[in-house]
């Protein structure tokens, strides 16, 4: 199972403009932080809406363990 998000159509402008940057740093080697905004796409998120104001979402917690082993498996970033 995959999850992701659906990037606004606006956004995703600056989806491009920071992979264009991202690939122009790696050409020339210059060490960059790049950072952009990210909405999402809120006509995908209405059945989440509808679930949550109809009282249908669990509070659920995810456990310390599972978030420390998902954690060990991003790559180190030198």
């Amino acid at each position: 199972r995959t999850e992701g998000i659906i990037v606004a159509p606006e956004t995703s402008h600056a989806v491009k403009c920071a992979i264009d940057e991202a690939l122009a740093c790696k050409k020339t080697g210059e060490d960059k932080t790049i950072l952009f905004n990210c909405s999402g796409h809120g006509n995908f998120d209405m059945s989440a809406y509808d679930a949550f104001y109809g009282g249908k979402l669990v509070d659920y917690e995810y456990p310390d363990e599972l978030i420390r082993e998902a954690i060990g498996h991003i790559p180190k970033i030198q």
